[in-house]
């Protein structure tokens, strides 16, 4: 299992519908998240990458891992505030997402995972 790309459609449809919402978080998964806006060119992301599909792989049924190319999906970039990537959302049930910025080393992403999606 390797982590899920989604644009705007998908991000409506399983994550959350800003454009019905509004300005109000309802997370519309069955499972916590992952986000990352990522950019094709970007160093940190190529290296985030391989991590963020062994994590995909590592938690499949108890977590969905997401990626958001940011030049392609520049209205979610915008609405979120994603000012550099790699920017990490970590979604979990209830209550807002966390965000995290940089190419984070697994075992900080397993602590979040643990401490923030899965506690």
């Amino acid at each position: 299992m390797k982590a899920i790309h989604i644009t705007k459609e998908d991000f409506l449809k399983n994550v959350n519908n800003y454009e019905v919402n509004g300005r109000d978080w309802k997370y519309q998964g069955d499972k916590p998240a992952i986000i990352d806006f990522y950019a094709s060119w970007c160093g940190p992301c190529k290296m985030l990458s391989p991590v963020l599909d062994e994590l995909a792989d590592e938690y499949q049924d108890k977590i969905y891992v997401y990626k958001v190319n940011v030049e392609e999906e520049e209205e979610l970039a915008s609405l979120f505030g994603i000012r550099s990537v790699p920017t990490l959302f970590f979604v979990p049930m209830s209550g807002m997402p966390q965000m995290a910025q940089g190419a984070l080393p697994k075992d900080t992403l397993v602590k979040a995972i643990n401490e923030v999606l899965l506690k």
